[in-house]
């Protein structure tokens, strides 16, 4: 198996480890690779800890190293969604415990970390050879903050 060239690394204030359970709750064939408890070190903090999991074939380090930097809407995750029933789950998994709803199918977990939970229609609907349909995805997309499929096809 090839290793993963480019990890994401995300950082939060603290607790490696639950930031790790939260994520591979969500992302139920996840799993944990690795964790690490750094103590007593020359940093402001003197403290931190990592946690690498993989979610959806794809590893990420969650860094937590105090309240130095915070997530904005400039990165964001694409979950690409089959049908509704896994929009609703996303959607619902990650707003919970503090996660906040955005538009157009955006959302920020309760880390602050933005996702955007998309279904795959979607996607074929903005690239579609008909103008008409292109249109009526983006403007229904533009009224909406979690996707609804049904409102997409209409």
């Amino acid at each position: 198996m090839a290793i993963q060239k480019i990890t994401p690394c995300l950082w939060i204030e603290k607790d490696a480890k639950k930031a790790a359970r939260y994520y591979l709750s969500i992302f139920k064939k996840g799993k944990l690779k690795s964790y690490r408890a750094f103590k007593n070190l020359p940093t402001p903090d003197r403290n931190f800890d990592t946690a690498t999991i993989q979610i959806l074939g794809m590893d990420f380090q969650i860094l937590a190293a105090g309240p130095l930097f915070k997530f904005n809407e400039a990165v964001s995750f694409v979950v690409r969604c089959k049908d509704q029933k896994e929009i609703d789950y996303y959607w619902k998994a990650l707003t919970a415990k503090g996660g906040s709803e955005g538009p157009c199918g955006w959302l920020k977990d309760k880390y602050g970390l933005s996702w955007q939970i998309v279904p795959e229609i979607y996607f074929k609907l903005e690239s579609h050879k008909d103008k008409s349909k292109r249109d009526h995805a983006m403007k229904a997309v533009l009224k909406m903050k979690k996707i609804i499929i049904a409102d997409l096809v209409k």
